[in-house]
């Protein structure tokens, strides 16, 4: 900046050539610099002042706006968000198949202690011994005394519970809130369900994880948020779980049976509408799992999917059905009945002598398990064991259950002449009745391949073609005979058209042989049997009844069958299913004619070895 001199000389001495006073030219010049300088000073302290408004304009402009568009949106309750917290607490629903709520979420909180912070420890722990009657009041004195400064009391507890704390006035105790999974239908569907427990979990939130059953299974897809919050749908009807579940535990205790199962399914979807295992639990408070001893004594352990029994007779109907199938034998075949019947060093004996002659329909009718070994011997080894692992008896069942692999049926790694005799009526081989429910529906869906889900509406592939339809259908009908004048006689229900086969196989002992008084009892059942739409499959675990005459009996005919015939009446009004009161028996097509001899090297011929 350059600054003009107050007393400039050439003025000055023009002044006093001019008789002036120079003094003059100074005070005016200092004037105008003084003027110069307050001009400069008003422009720069009103460009502040412009720059001030147009500020508090932009501020106030845009608290305008916000308020505007807040006023024109719907109301939201305000919620805070932990950008840095890492743990996902929603989970999705799960309902049954019209919609009903099996599992949710509800807000709670959990109870934890900075013991540092507290004013009377050991009245806190004598309070909250109170209250919690499971804690341990010496401990939590050692605790709170001692030189922790966290410590979790309880990881989930009732507004109650929460309100008596509250009143204790520690102001060492805290809560946290957080989110727990329910159950409220208690014991309703338990080992479908599962379970679920906390992962990663804070003072203000907690990670729920699928412990068991779905819940575990669908674990990723109920916490995905991308599938923002739509509820995981399961098969089950929830009336029909319960009803099953009640008429089941009648059974159980009727029966004196160790544990019982029942699963009812749809034919040609496979969908399960109802499976039971008993005893079972509550989910919202899930029991430890046994370490020592037999799984099957804990009430977690699921016997629809887990259990691995002989199901005996029930298996009968395979190899029938594959012969009815290859046109070996018709229902009206007479097959060589005569006992005992020797493989080997082994016996093969019938519970009662048939005779020395009886029909394929007989055969199942009064359950000849020689009958049973001349048919498998018809079809051959390799043709028997490949028609088993079509039905899925060689492999886990595709339930989603994370139990399933578990289920894995136990077959023979050999497979001899005694072996295949064995194993055609239900000993030597050990599945799941959820395995023998697949497979009957699948004998009962016209032959084509039925896998079991527990997701309702899944679309999923066409089934393989294991059975000829014709060959289902008379099948069936053999079936249906089973209860009319058979061994399962007091499952008949009027109008139902049950058709269905029992089985009761002794139980192995762990270190060889066989139990002489525990069984298992099976009941394998299709209804309608004019057109199968449901399969229904009722196993006792060491059932015995006391008979009218005296004595006790442990036949399936005896224990399992009138639980399924009581089941069908009190389950049937339930799905939709109204009663055939014209109903007439099929009859069998004499004119399908049997081949009688066997091929070359398919089996062994009907000659009793003597």
């Amino acid at each position: 900046m350059i600054r003009t001199p107050l007393r400039p000389l050439a003025r000055i001495l023009r002044a006093r050539e001019r008789g002036e006073n120079p003094d003059e030219i100074e005070a005016e010049n200092r004037r105008l610099r003084h003027e110069a300088i307050q001009d400069k000073a008003r422009r720069r302290a009103e460009g502040r002042l412009f720059l001030m408004a147009g500020c508090f304009i932009l501020a106030f402009g845009t608290v305008g706006v916000r308020m505007g568009a807040l006023a024109s949106s719907e109301p939201t309750e305000p919620t805070a968000q932990v950008l840095s917290s890492q743990i996902i607490s929603q989970r999705a629903d799960i309902t049954d198949r019209s919609g009903r709520v099996l599992a949710t979420n509800l807000l709670t909180h959990s109870l934890y202690a900075h013991p540092q912070q507290m004013v009377d420890p050991v009245g806190a722990a004598q309070g909250l011994a109170r209250i919690f009657p499971d804690l341990d009041v010496e401990r939590l004195t050692r605790d709170f005394t001692g030189t922790r400064k966290f410590m979790w009391i309880k990881r989930k507890m009732s507004p109650e519970q929460m309100q008596a704390v509250h009143d204790l006035g520690e102001p060492g105790l805290l809560f946290g809130p957080r989110e727990m999974r329910v159950y409220p239908n208690g014991h309703v569907a338990s080992h479908i369900l599962g379970g679920s427990g906390f992962g990663n979990e804070g003072v203000s939130s907690a990670e729920v994880l699928g412990v068991a059953g779905v819940e575990k299974a669908f674990d990723g897809w109920l916490r995905d948020p991308a599938n923002n919050g739509a509820p995981l749908q399961l098969s089950i009807d929830l009336t029909v779980q319960s009803a099953m579940e009640e008429v089941l535990a009648s059974g159980m205790e009727i029966m004196s049976a160790k544990g019982a199962a029942a699963i009812l399914m749809e034919v040609k979807t496979g969908e399960i509408l109802a499976m039971a295992s008993l005893p079972d639990f509550d989910p919202n408070d899930r029991p430890r799992p046994l370490l020592t001893g037999d799984p099957s004594d804990s009430p977690l352990f699921n016997r629809a999917v887990q259990g691995q029994y002989e199901l005996g007779s029930t298996f009968k109907l395979f190899p029938v059905a594959q012969a009815l199938d290859l046109q070996i034998v018709n229902p009206n075949s007479g097959i060589n009945t005569t006992t005992p019947m020797r493989i080997g060093k082994y016996r093969i004996n019938d519970f009662h002598n048939y005779g020395a002659q009886m029909s394929v329909t007989d055969i199942l009718v009064k359950s000849s398990n020689v009958g049973t070994v001349r048919i498998a011997q018809m079809l051959g080894v390799e043709r028997q064991k490949d028609f088993l692992q079509k039905l899925g008896l060689f492999d886990p069942t595709p339930i989603e259950m994370v139990e399933a692999p578990t289920g894995k049926p136990l077959v023979p790694n050999r497979w001899p002449a005694v072996t295949a005799a064995t194993v055609s009526f239900g000993h030597g081989i050990a599945a799941s009745p959820l395995h023998l429910a697949s497979a009957y529906a699948t004998i009962a869906n016209d032959g084509r391949r039925v896998r079991p889900t527990l997701i309702h509406r899944r679309t999923r592939p066409e089934g393989e073609q294991v059975l000829s339809p014709r060959a289902s259908e008379l099948a069936i009908s053999m079936l249906r005979q089973v209860v009319v004048r058979g061994t399962a006689r007091q499952a008949e229900v009027e109008g139902f058209e049950i058709a269905g086969k029992t089985g009761t196989a002794d139980k192995p002992r762990p270190n060889g042989g066989y139990y002489k008084d525990r069984n298992v009892a099976t009941f394998a059942s299709v209804f309608p049997a004019s057109d199968p739409e449901y399969v229904l499959i009722v196993t006792l675990d060491e059932p015995s009844v006391r008979r009218a005459g005296g004595g006790e009996s442990r036949t399936a005919g005896m224990t399992a069958v009138p639980v399924a015939g009581q089941l069908v009446r009190r389950l049937a009004p339930l799905i939709g299913l109204e009663p055939k009161l014209d109903e007439k028996l099929p009859s069998f097509d004499a004119r399908f004619q049997p081949r009688v001899e066997p091929k070359q090297g398919d089996g062994i011929k009907l000659v009793a070895n003597q």
